[in-house]
């Protein structure tokens, strides 16, 4: 299902907005995404930091008309709020939960149903389209994103319906493995800085913006820095799904040497995302609980990492 047309809900994540005169200023000054390159036709993936360049959320960021929607994972919008808020009391913005505002789709194949909305994206990943109450955003491997307003949903899921299969949200966890594009939830929080998840290669973190909570430390790692843990693709046998944070080891050390970001099912095993220590990569023994679990099978991902590239932003 995952590479065939579909349509699922996307009831996993949340949004918060933050609204008002100052909102770009505001949090150009937190996240590792540059506010400067969005607008009405280009989104972005990005994250949250502490001062030491472990990220608190990840998430797509997407302009309003008076400021900027940002889709995380659910659990962690009511932290978000309440830290951002603490800053944004010294700027004319303000910050609310509108998960219950918005009803969000992920979309394969659906190109025809988004021009019936009105909706024509370009091919680029983070094109966003608008078209009234409608929001549209592509993704690096083709898929899209439906962001609509909450009391449309009903219409536009029979829109939907009438041209694609609804699939669960499996499917989609699935696509964002094979793309690549890693996510922070509660359980991994503070436990990564962006480029163990690659954000940077995916257009999240900007080198050139300037400042923001974190960003010496993300910058250092990006010019100076080895990284010896990072984002990999692997196969697990079975179809048990293991849990976000999950614990990996290997034999070349005698703890764990890395941790699940995302996790779905195939049609005859379970792929997933998770960060590993270089030297067990190397090795190639990758067990899932113990040194005596499970073994998994590196798989590739569909991107070069390419330094140069990345500083450009």
């Amino acid at each position: 299902m995952a590479d065939s047309a579909y349509f699922t809900l996307l009831d996993h994540e949340g949004l918060l907005a933050v609204r008002g005169a100052d909102a770009a200023k505001f949090l150009q000054g937190q996240l590792t995404c540059n506010l400067n390159y969005l607008s009405a036709s280009q989104s972005s993936l990005g994250a949250r930091c502490t001062a030491k360049g472990r990220m608190l959320s990840s998430f797509r960021i997407v302009p309003v008309e008076d400021g900027y929607l940002l889709a995380m994972a659910r659990e962690l919008i009511e932290s978000q709020q309440a830290d951002l808020q603490k800053y944004a009391v010294f700027s004319k913005s303000r910050l609310s939960d509108e998960s219950a505002a918005w009803v969000r789709f992920g979309l394969a194949g659906a190109d025809t149903a988004l021009s019936e909305l009105g909706l024509h994206l370009g091919a680029a990943s983070d094109s966003l389209a608008g078209a009234g109450q409608f929001l549209g955003i592509r993704l690096s491997d083709g898929r899209a994103e439906l962001w609509a307003p909450a009391d449309t949903a009903a219409q536009v899921q029979a829109h939907l319906a009438a041209h694609l299969p609804q699939a669960p949200l499996n499917a989609w966890l699935l696509a964002q493995i094979r793309a690549g594009i890693g996510q922070v939830f509660g359980a991994t929080r503070e436990l990564f800085i962006p480029q163990m998840i690659n954000l940077q290669a995916l257009g999240g973190v900007s080198f050139k913006k300037g400042c923001y909570t974190g960003q010496e430390i993300v910058a250092r790692m990006q010019y100076l820095g080895k990284l010896k843990r990072r984002l990999q693709r692997l196969a697990l046998p079975g179809s048990e799904v293991p849990a976000i944070a999950s614990e990996l080891f290997s034999p070349v050390h005698g703890s764990s040497v890395g941790e699940v970001v995302l996790a779905a099912r195939s049609d005859d095993e379970v792929e997933l995302l998770a960060v590993l220590q270089e030297d067990a990569v190397n090795d190639g023994r990758i067990h899932l609980g113990a040194n005596d679990g499970p073994r998994l099978t590196l798989l590739d991902l569909p991107y070069e990492l390419d330094a140069d590239k990345e500083i450009q932003r």
